[in-house]
């Protein structure tokens, strides 16, 4: 379907209106709700819903604009991710250099994979990026604490930049016959990963009792993790048309996005708790900063290209 001079899938564009369509029935009544109860949880949760507008409207631009367009926006949301953790991880004031080098690394890697340079893309980071870090940090001359240094910056360039770049590959995923393209895939995996955190929370209010990682993240319950999984499963089935899967495939994709979308989030977790903060920043009101709401998807994105790519040519 053509709309403003671009086309839209017919499946892009229907589950695109059903998620404004629960957005605008959640306003209603989250509105209506709070101009009869001035509650603080009800105040929070308009707070939260308009937060996911934005990011709905974020999510659109990247699924349906040009390839272009969806690189620089994603692109500039790895920026506030990558800026985000260096503010909170304790560095050195000799690092101010290598930090300003590893900001230089976001354009370099979207190019790259923005023109599907895949081998530069693969290694640009993990390798290139590596050896770069060591050895300015080693020109500095400062050596008190620099085996910290070459261990931390590198490992964040990874979970904020290199992993959720994948994302650009999608837009160069060629399947005969599968119409809905990007598009469909970026909203397939976006929503499988935010719906398993939401439904891993919710199992685990409703029937979670036995905590799985008590001194990383405590609210987190061997119930919620496994009703996450499976209704991740799922919805994985439900979403199918969304990719160039079968049923059977996309179950298994979505199983493995939940059990891996857990792990993001638990290392991000971990991170936190170590640092003894609640949130990576304030960015989005009711969801604290972007690393926040991109702990599950630095792993699930990498994860579902590579399992798209496994299931396409086998």
């Amino acid at each position: 379907m053509d709309i403003f001079g671009y086309y839209i899938p017919i499946e892009l564009l229907f589950i695109l209106c059903v998620i404004f369509g629960v957005l605008i029935i959640c306003s209603s009544i989250f509105g209506f709700i709070s101009l009869m109860n001035k509650s603080d949880s009800v105040s929070e949760l308009v707070v939260r819903t308009n937060s996911w507008w934005k990011i709905a409207i974020g999510i659109t631009v990247v699924a349906t604009a040009p390839a272009i367009i969806g690189t620089i926006v994603l692109a500039y949301v790895v920026f506030v991710a990558l800026r985000e953790m260096l503010s909170i991880i304790p560095l050195r004031t000799a690092d101010r250099i290598v930090l300003v080098a590893s900001y230089f690394a976001i354009p370099i890697q979207f190019y790259l994979a923005y023109i599907n340079y895949y081998y530069l893309f693969q290694i640009f980071i993990p390798l290139v990026m590596f050896v770069c870090v060591s050895i300015i940090l080693v020109l500095t001359g400062e050596t008190n604490r620099i085996g910290r240094s070459m261990a931390i910056i590198p490992t964040i360039l990874i979970l904020t930049v290199y992993m959720p770049s994948h994302m650009v590959l999608l837009f160069h995923v060629n399947v005969p016959e599968f119409t809905v393209g990007a598009g469909g895939l970026i909203v397939f995996l976006i929503i499988i990963t935010a719906s398993n955190d939401i439904f891993q929370f919710t199992w685990g209010k409703l029937l979670g009792k036995r905590k799985i990682l008590p001194k990383i993240s405590p609210n987190k319950t061997w119930a919620g993790f496994i009703g996450g999984v499976i209704t991740s499963s799922l919805l994985g089935i439900v979403l199918s048309f969304l990719t160039p899967l079968n049923y059977i495939e996309s179950f298994c994709v979505g199983l493995s996005l939940g059990i891996i979308g857990f792990v993001g989030d638990s290392i991000i977790s971990a991170v936190k708790r170590d640092l003894k903060i609640k949130d990576t920043d304030d960015l989005i009101p009711g969801h604290g900063g972007a690393m926040d709401r991109l702990d599950s998807i630095v792993l699930t994105t990498p994860a579902f290209y590579y399992l798209l790519i496994f299931f396409i040519e086998n």
